[in-house]
């Protein structure tokens, strides 16, 4: 079976810089004939990946954070080519979800026993993503994370109580024939259930039900923050009193804001933003049978 391993080499905190070894020592050869690149710029990914499909690999590896599973992902989705991945980024909310190992050599040696799934994957005005998504405050905070040269989890939420004075907003709710008004700090677009680093944003998003989990943040005192946030560190966000959660095959967010996140990479939007689920589109290895 081939497998391509595509490396983002400046992804995270630098835990892939041995990952040639890894793979060497821990993968089944006598189940894998593999293959690694390297990513050189923003988009490369995709480009490798397309290179990786047209020489018929079976299995596609991203060893990155987010970003870089969402690019290799949105070249696979309706294809028969599995997706796997490797975590080396900052959150690695999607490796996390499926039960990657934050250890690497651990995480390659999943690769020799991980089974087969089908899950849903999403679109935002089109622009494909398989992890958590959103509009506001975390659109903001992804803004400016990836300007910052010290990645990281603490660097994250250092930055998330630097900008706590970030107000809510109007946005307007189209979805199963219904219209609805809300103020609101964000709204995420899980597909799965974390952003990353086990932080989760939506605890009971399931990869595979055909519907998305709009997580709906509403505005609370400077003072209830830490308290909030230890609720999503734990998987309690749903017991906030701050939080509503609309569960649906698709919605059409109307706002002023002028940026999204897709998997924690920002896009530019003009007011309006439709996120559809696009039902058992993708192949993935999960290990251990694990979703």
């Amino acid at each position: 079976m081939k497998i391509k391993f595509i490396v983002n080499p400046v992804s995270g905190t630098g835990k892939q810089k041995n990952i040639e070894r890894y793979i060497n020592q821990y993968l089944d050869k006598n189940k894998f004939d593999y293959n690694i690149s390297y990513t050189e710029k923003s988009e490369h990914a995709k480009e490798i990946c397309k290179l990786a499909i047209s020489e018929k690999y079976n299995i596609i590896i991203a060893v990155g954070g987010d970003g870089t599973v969402n690019e290799i992902a949105s070249e696979l989705v309706d294809t028969n080519i599995t997706l796997g991945v490797i975590p080396c980024g900052s959150g690695n909310g999607f490796a996390y979800h499926i039960g990657m190992n934050k250890n690497i050599a651990k995480a390659v040696k999943q690769i020799n026993k991980s089974d087969t799934q089908i899950i849903d994957s999403c679109t935002a005005n089109g622009d494909k993503f398989i992890n958590v998504s959103g509009i506001g405050f975390d659109a903001h905070i992804a803004n400016l994370f990836s300007g910052l040269k010290q990645r990281g989890f603490w660097n994250y939420i250092k930055l998330i109580f630097k900008e706590l004075n970030y107000k809510s907003r109007k946005y307007t709710l189209e979805y199963n024939s219904e219209v609805k008004e809300i103020n609101a700090l964000l709204i995420s677009f899980a597909n799965a259930t974390q952003y990353g680093n086990n932080f989760k944003i939506s605890p009971n998003s399931d990869l595979s039900d055909g519907k998305i989990d709009f997580v709906i943040v509403k505005n609370m005192k400077r003072w209830q923050v830490p308290q909030f946030l230890l609720k999503i560190a734990r998987g309690k966000i749903q017991q906030s009193e701050h939080v509503e959660i609309i569960q649906t095959k698709e919605m059409k967010i109307l706002s002023d804001d002028k940026i999204i996140h897709l998997d924690g990479e920002v896009k530019q939007i003009n007011k309006n933003v439709i996120v559809k689920c696009n039902p058992k589109s993708l192949k993935i290895l999960v290990p251990n049978g694990k979703k």
